[in-house]
């Protein structure tokens, strides 16, 4: 199944708004790729939420990044949750 397949639900991107909004504040590990066989695996913190996107804190660059809420759905990034000893995936609703 290719990601052109899967239909993106407003239902999904706001159970993963709603999962981030309470965890405002909260550190997470965020995994990704950057293109052709570059990816990336940071230590973030969240720090707002919007409609379409999120926001983490960079600190090692003193900057903030916005992340869309669909490359979680799509797969294209993964946010794990830390809980103040381990981090944990964030849980992701069930696309049909």
């Amino acid at each position: 199944m290719k990601v052109s397949d899967i239909m993106i639900l407003r239902n999904d991107i706001s159970t993963i708004k709603a999962e981030l909004d309470e965890r405002i504040g909260q550190k997470i590990m965020i995994k990704g790729t950057l293109g052709r066989n570059k990816s990336f695996e940071e230590e973030t913190v969240i720090k707002d939420t919007y409609t379409n996107f999120f926001l983490v804190e960079d600190k090692k660059r003193d900057t903030n990044v916005s992340y869309k809420y669909t490359d979680i759905l799509t797969k294209e990034l993964e946010v794990s949750i830390y809980d103040g000893q381990n981090y944990s995936p964030l849980i992701l609703p069930a696309i049909n």
